[in-house]
């Protein structure tokens, strides 16, 4: 990866203010985390109410917490909400009590083969109370009455999500999708936040083909809402990538949509295999993110999943050790590079008509030999050119050019064009 800039910089500063924030699929740490967002990009912020109907799901009360803690008989805090908001198991009932260790025990969450790392757990749809905290911690606690408290809610509110649209040539959309319901969890997933963000403002500079349409919701009740409240216009969705993970130092994955040959899937994986960068393709599997609601069958939408390393690939997957030092600026400016390359192949990628297909059109008499006179990659621009010409046949795009001839989308883009305004073809 190439040497970090203050690109690299200002995404990881925006992972290290959200950070604190304790998310969940629903409550005021998602709203404070869209607002932080949206000082970097305009949003538009959306409440839908308990209760509501939402395909085969129904949006849940909603969560929030002020404060948790698990006392000693001398009144410290073993555990603490107010240092990590991973030490609650998420969504936990109020309680307020004392209880012997014994009793106490059946509450807590640790990571036995990791004993200083405290793990995230949440009971999102059963009514439960908890607490997560490191081994060390519990091995350290002797036996006798500890108070517990759980200063929460839940109660009758809204699912909170939020969308930025970047306008394009057409009406025609790629969504860009990240979960926002994760409480302290740097690359699962401020990181793919960041990038999300910063992706959007890249592409706002572009006068991009396509309309971007970016999509903050809490995973799988999010886009399930979203998707239930977007079905009338669901054909607009043309193209479409989930973000999670995106900052940690491993290659990147890229896993394919449900249909296994879509667009995007086409134009990643080019990318990724014509820069040379170390990374995995891998096959749709009905588990992971929210991809899998997007490529539902009722849905069938053209959208993969990005990530370096993938879920539960790495050990600080789910724990404490997922803080901002675990993600670095020059892998999310990596990932972000890789999302920039692979739109612009959507965004150029064209059919085009051979406006003389009868045999070879003479080039030189036209200026396009000359025009590559002292160009290191002559011959490759050369051969971009014919290889257009001899698939300009209105049934092959840019795409299918670069993946037949092994050159690279840049360079065939390149030729396309020359031809075009040599009025050698047209879209």
């Amino acid at each position: 990866m190439a040497r970090v800039t203050l690109l690299g910089e200002s995404m990881h500063t925006l992972v290290e203010r959200l950070y604190p924030l304790c998310r969940s699929i629903t409550g005021d740490g998602v709203r404070a985390t869209l607002d932080i967002v949206g000082e970097y990009i305009p949003l538009q912020v959306h409440e839908v109410p308990t209760g509501t109907q939402v395909l085969d799901w129904t949006v849940p009360q909603e969560w929030n917490i002020r404060d948790a803690y698990v006392a000693d008989a001398t009144g410290r805090r073993v555990v603490d909400f107010a240092a990590s908001s991973l030490h609650v198991l998420g969504y936990s009932v109020p309680v307020a009590a004392t209880m012997p260790l014994s009793e106490l025990r059946e509450h807590l969450h640790t990571l036995p083969e990791q004993p200083g790392w405290v793990p995230y757990r949440t009971s999102y749809y059963q009514p439960a109370w908890g607490f997560c905290l490191a081994q060390d911690t519990l091995d350290a606690m002797p036996d006798g009455e500890y108070e517990v408290r759980i200063d929460s809610t839940l109660a009758d509110g809204h699912l909170t999500y939020a969308e930025h649209v970047v306008p394009g040539q057409v009406p025609d959309e790629v969504i860009v999708s990240c979960h926002v319901c994760h409480p302290s969890l740097a690359n699962d997933n401020l990181a793919g936040v960041a990038v999300a963000t910063f992706l959007a403002r890249a592409l706002a500079e572009e006068n991009p083909y396509h309309t971007y349409r970016f999509v903050f919701a809490p995973g799988t009740i999010g886009a399930i809402t979203w998707l239930a409240r977007n079905a009338d216009r669901i054909d607009r969705v043309k193209h479409g990538l989930v973000l999670a993970c995106a900052g940690d130092r491993g290659a990147l994955t890229y896993k394919r949509s449900r249909r296994g040959d879509a667009g995007i899937d086409r134009a990643v994986r080019h990318v990724l295999e014509s820069s040379g960068r170390p990374h995995t393709v891998k096959e749709f599997t009905p588990y992971g993110y929210d991809e899998r609601q997007y490529c539902s069958p009722g849905f069938d939408l053209g959208v993969g999943s990005l990530s370096r390393t993938p879920y539960a690939g790495y050990p600080e997957y789910h724990t404490s050790a997922d803080n901002p030092d675990f993600v670095s600026p020059e892998a999310m400016e990596d990932t972000l590079a890789v999302c920039r390359e692979a739109f612009a192949v959507l965004d150029r990628d064209r059919r085009y008509v051979n406006l003389s297909p009868y045999g070879e059109p003479q080039l030189g008499r036209r200026g396009l030999y000359d025009s590559l006179g002292g160009r290191s990659d002559a011959k490759e621009a050369q051969m971009a050119m014919l290889w257009v010409l001899s698939l300009a046949d209105g049934e092959h795009g840019l795409l299918d050019v670069a993946e037949r001839s092994g050159l690279a989308f840049d360079t065939v883009a390149a030729a396309a064009d020359a031809l075009r305004e040599a009025g050698l073809i047209k879209a």
